[in-house]
């Protein structure tokens, strides 16, 4: 099945909703069995539970942290998904919000199969500090 606009969006807020829901099960699950994903040119996951395991470590850090679709954009099995993380820091206190993107190649059944993405890791870095 090749995702037109519409069902891009979908999958990018379900997405979003997989991760404000704090179950990083949820969020593993909307990638194949056999998967890459690498964030700021870091060593890839390849599996869904490193996958669960990434997300658990940041619900942990932002207990009832949202994370929200920007925009989309979608060609064939290919779509970029933009988005803006927002939460509390558990260890600081701080309020963090920062944006990202990632660009996501599709399997038939609309899972990524390789996930690239990016965040400006200082900002980040920067807020959680204080």
């Amino acid at each position: 099945m090749l995702p037109d606009n519409e069902t891009a969006r979908r999958i990018a807020e379900d997405h979003c909703a997989a991760w404000t829901s704090g179950d990083a099960a949820l969020v593993a699950k909307r990638y194949a069995a056999t998967t890459s994903f690498g964030m700021n040119h870091g060593d890839p996951m390849t599996t869904r539970a490193e996958i669960a395991d990434m997300a658990a470590g940041f619900m942990a850090d932002f207990p009832g942290l949202t994370l929200t679709c920007d925009t989309v954009l979608v060609a064939d099995h290919h779509m970029v998904y933009a988005w803006t993380f927002e939460g509390r820091h558990r260890e600081t206190g701080n309020a963090v919000r920062f944006s990202g993107w990632e660009e996501w190649d599709l399997d038939d059944n609309l899972e990524v199969v390789k996930s690239l993405g990016w965040y400006d890791v200082a900002d980040y870095e920067r807020q959680v500090s204080g």
